[in-house]
């Protein structure tokens, strides 16, 4: 494995990792909202989304890890709002 590749990974699973963490701090901590087992985990399906996408190329110039990690953030903050509008 290249180590530029193995930091591209890196970013993308701590910010999807970070979200996750950030959801459940929220739900079971805080009790700010409530939000269930499998909405928690929609981050990390964004993680393996960019993983299974890897596979070979060609890759598009959207295509990077900073906007997969901006896209992890986004589904976590997507979730929380949804949890708490409902």
């Amino acid at each position: 494995m290249e180590l530029e590749r193995a930091r591209d990974d890196l970013v993308v699973a701590a910010s999807a990792g970070a979200t996750t963490i950030a959801i459940a701090v929220l739900s079971g901590v805080v009790g700010a909202v409530e939000v269930g087992t499998l909405p928690t985990l929609v981050p990390l399906a964004v993680y393996a989304a960019y993983l299974f996408s890897r596979k070979g190329g060609p890759y598009g110039s959207l295509d990077e890890p900073r906007n997969w990690a901006a896209a992890a953030a986004l589904a976590g903050a997507v979730v929380v709002a949804a949890s708490a509008a409902l």
